[in-house]
């Protein structure tokens, strides 16, 4: 075991509709392995109440650091990290003028594996250690993303793209060798291969992973929604009500379903584990259909503002009941911070505020990008909090990081100025360092 002492975040087990965070000024946070060989939280509380019980440890001591759990990320394109700040109308537009030229790139290993190697260092580097991500229709993207991840120890989930019409053809899922299987046939083939070599291995776990309804047809659809009955413990990722010129397109193509979200649904495609990114345009039917199949929204407010496409409403899904944590959606999304992605949800939270009177607190934002965007995977307990029995990942953060920063948090009077001050002011810099599993991260 390993004790590390500083100021301490965590939040409370329970799930009461506060999602309020302790917070240690003095405190200790005991590692070690759990009987299937993985490091965990054995302790955590105030270093006085703790450090008889455990003073046969060596400690490392981060003096006017904190210890906080590592952040969440629910929703994120691995192979977009090259179109982050491309300029464009809207959604669809943007796809077809720089997402998709990208994505082809993703045929070769080589290529996959380099941006695989970049991107996750860019997660550790921002303190991101679970992600759930996109790969691309290529296979060669997949395998260089679960290689990557592997060597760091990392949570990650990722999956094929799904995506047999309206795109490139060379940006699609491809048909088999010498014609064998059309490429609906092959995608859904390709799909349980790598299921069954990756999921569960190790801290990885596979997303069947449509990349939104337009792009898929029925018979693929139909297809995914088989594979996830047959693994019910894999996640399901994909796009809902992002954009209004989508959502018609949506319809357009699946008229029998009463709604675009609902598409889904009747191809057996929301359940938990399902997490579904952005959820803007939605009725309460609509929230009604997540609450009661346990799906879950990413919500993406840098994107979201980025592209135009509207506001994630949280006071319709707190009054319904529905899951959800923060996502980076990068590369629509604008930054890998989570400081920017809380900072950009608190936007999004007061332009709403005249209508519902809710503003997002400090401890309410930081919780959406841990332990609630854990919750929203099915991984409550298990990532995104410091309580004895979680997963031993966290970021070390030092308030003084910027001259602004530290002359800011010096001033916090109560945790919620000192949370805010940093959601506000902090970036990359803030994170001094990323620990997974007691292996710290180069930065």
């Amino acid at each position: 075991m390993q004790a590390y002492r500083a100021a301490i975040l965590r939040f409370a087990t329970d799930r009461e509709p506060s999602r309020a965070a302790i917070y240690e000024q003095d405190g200790l946070l005991v590692v070690g392995a759990n009987a299937q060989g993985r490091q965990v939280v054995q302790a955590v509380g105030p270093y006085r109440a703790l450090r008889k019980r455990f003073a046969d440890l060596a400690v490392t001591h981060w003096p006017d650091r904190i210890i906080a759990p590592g952040f969440v990320d629910l929703h994120s394109h691995y192979p977009q990290t090259n179109v982050i700040g491309s300029p464009a109308e809207g959604l669809l537009p943007w796809l077809e003028h720089y997402t998709f030229p990208e994505e082809r790139r993703f045929a070769s290993p080589d290529y996959s594996s380099e941006a695989a190697q970049f991107f996750i260092a860019e997660l550790l580097r921002n303190g991101i250690t679970t992600a759930l991500t996109f790969a691309t229709s290529h296979p060669a993207s997949v395998q260089a993303f679960f290689t990557e991840a592997q060597k760091h120890c990392m949570r990650l989930i990722t999956g094929l793209c799904l995506m047999d019409r309206h795109a490139p053809a060379d940006a699609m899922n491809q048909a088999g060798v010498n014609g064998k299987h059309d490429a609906t046939e092959q995608s859904l083939l390709d799909t349980e291969a790598l299921i069954q070599q990756w999921h569960g291995i190790d801290r990885l776990g596979y997303a069947i992973t449509p990349r939104f309804a337009p792009t898929s047809s029925a018979a693929q659809l139909r297809g995914a929604g088989e594979l996830a009955a047959r693994y019910p413990d894999v996640w399901i990722q994909s796009h809902v009500a992002e954009n209004q010129a989508e959502i018609a397109w949506a319809r357009q193509l699946f008229p029998a379903s009463r709604s675009y979200l609902a598409t889904y649904a009747d191809f057996g495609l929301l359940r938990q584990r399902a997490i579904y990114a952005h959820c803007i345009h939605f009725d309460d039917a609509d929230r009604a259909l997540m609450q009661g199949t346990g799906a879950a929204a990413a919500v993406c407010p840098t994107s979201n503002l980025f592209l135009g496409s509207g506001f994630f409403d949280y006071a319709g899904a707190d009054r319904v009941g529905f899951c959800y944590g923060l996502a980076s959606d990068v590369g629509g999304g604008t930054s890998f911070s989570p400081f920017h992605t809380m900072l950009a949800a608190y936007y999004v939270a007061r332009e709403g505020q005249t209508k519902t009177g809710l503003c997002l607190s400090p401890q309410q934002l930081w919780w959406q990008h841990t332990a609630g965007a854990a919750q929203a995977l099915g991984l409550a307990g298990v990532v995104g909090n410091l309580q004895p029995g979680c997963e031993a990942d966290f970021v070390v953060l030092n308030p003084q990081a910027t001259p602004l920063l530290a002359r800011k948090t010096a001033l916090a009077a109560n945790l919620d100025e000192l949370l805010f001050s940093m959601i506000v002011l902090g970036d990359d810099r803030l994170v001094e360092q990323t620990v997974i599993s007691q292996a710290i991260q180069p930065r």
